[in-house]
């Protein structure tokens, strides 16, 4: 499986300065890298990272209907995408993927997360350390469900480490969500891992960002 380098992105990019203040909750200390940039409520045929992040969040209604093929094909574009850039460092980085809004007997629980970090193909001989660290003990309103974002507290207090699956401690973490839109459930998962985990280096690792919506001109200095 490849990706055409004129559509999606083959390389992660770090959140800088230039791009951080388009994400409310991420501070200066946080580290965080993305493929693509998406732009909200504009569909699928506005660019290809749209499509992919459409595709791979694709809801669960959809399982058993003819277009549920392309979440499955997302899925693996996107573990091939991480694979490629992460290389050897899959078997340094412990990857913890961020629980989907429903928790996992909710008829809407989506793992798209998780069964994309089980496609990861590390190079020969490098094993990867995917761990489902932090558990999620109650539903939360999907993002596309509410006309706000929740801030980190109130995800913070959802959030609990499966202490199951806490050794080896790890010593880098990687946190890996679709999409990166204020940063608040990726500060609210950094919180809890670093309170429990607080010598481990703590990395967002991100499918693509949301970017700001362009300013029509046009319409602002229409006379009419």
């Amino acid at each position: 499986m490849t990706f055409d380098a004129t559509l999606f992105p083959e390389r992660l990019t770090k959140i800088d300065e230039l791009t951080r203040g388009d994400h409310t909750y991420l501070t200066e200390h946080d580290e965080c890298y993305f493929f693509g940039d998406y732009s909200a409520r504009k569909g699928f045929a506005h660019s290809a990272t749209n499509s992919l992040v459409l595709n791979f969040k694709k809801p669960i209604k959809y399982r058993g209907t003819a277009s549920w093929q392309y979440k499955t094909k997302a899925i693996g574009q996107v573990a091939y995408a991480f694979s490629r850039n992460l290389g050897n460092a899959i078997g340094k980085i412990t990857l913890v993927p961020v629980p989907p809004s429903k928790v996992k007997t909710d008829d809407e629980y989506d793992d798209r997360l998780s069964r994309m970090l089980a496609m990861l193909t590390p190079p020969p001989g490098v094993n990867p350390d995917v761990r489902e660290l932090v558990i999620q003990n109650q539903t939360m309103p999907a993002a596309h469900d509410s006309s706000t974002r929740l801030p980190p507290a109130d995800w913070q207090n959802v959030y609990v480490v499966d202490e199951s699956l806490a050794e080896p401690n790890p010593k880098w973490i990687g946190i890996v969500d679709d999409l990166l839109v204020t940063g608040s459930r990726f500060r609210a998962m950094s919180g809890v891992l670093k309170a429990r985990f607080p010598e481990a280096r703590i990395t967002g690792l991100f499918v693509a960002r949301r970017v700001p919506e362009a300013i029509d001109w046009s319409e602002l200095l229409d006379d009419n």
